[in-house]
């Protein structure tokens, strides 16, 4: 059932990608709605379940094509060679505002997966999550000079500072980029704050 959907067109599949992703991640998977899935992406309740059997299946789908996402236009776009802690997460950065103007809540949808817990779904989710963190990090972290650091640092409790941080900073803006795109003046202001940020903890943590 899923090939019929993957033949749609690229804008009905985004659509309908979207208007799901975002159910499941502003009510998890038990409490989404199929009736709000159809109502945003604008199509009938049948040809929903045309596409997908069911809604188990709708998730595993979207968990699938999320990470696939993520891998395609995501990490395997990250300068692998750069061993610069803050160059690389400037890298990720702009990349992953740009997956957001197109897919506004694929990482939230990501993050709730991460946790949800429903026992439909609980077994299908767990290899997939456990692969997908050890992915991402592999990416982000494997290969950082650490040598940068200064002297007597902690690095795996910096790393968690360094995260949190530009984590939190993308999240208190990521409700605003998702709900209308910035221009580009708005993007460069953007862009320039977050540097600052790095800045502040480069003069922390760095040499």
């Amino acid at each position: 059932m899923v090939a019929k959907f993957l033949n749609l067109n690229p804008d009905k599949q985004e659509r309908i990608m979207n208007a799901a992703m975002k159910e499941f991640a502003q009510k998890g998977y038990e409490q989404a709605s199929t009736n709000e899935i159809v109502k945003d992406a604008e199509i009938s309740k049948g040809i929903l379940f045309h596409y997908f059997k069911n809604k188990k299946e709708m998730f595993l789908f979207l968990f699938d094509r999320a990470v696939e996402l993520m891998m395609e236009e995501f990490l395997a776009k990250l300068d692998a060679e750069e061993r610069d802690l803050f160059v690389k997460w400037r890298q990720a950065a702009m990349l992953k505002l740009d997956l957001i103007t197109r897919h506004p809540d694929l990482f939230d949808f990501l993050r709730v997966a991460y946790v949800e817990d429903a026992a439909e779904i609980k077994d299908d989710l767990k290899q997939r999550n456990h692969d997908l963190m050890s992915t991402g990090f592999n990416v982000m972290f494997s290969h950082i000079d650490t040598t940068k650091f200064k002297e007597g640092t902690d690095i795996e409790r910096t790393l968690n500072i360094i995260f949190w941080t530009l984590e939190g900073f993308g999240a208190r803006h990521q409700d605003r980029i998702k709900s209308s795109p910035f221009t580009e003046i708005e993007m460069k202001e953007l862009v320039a704050e977050m540097d600052q940020y790095m800045e502040v903890l480069k003069q922390a943590f760095y040499k």
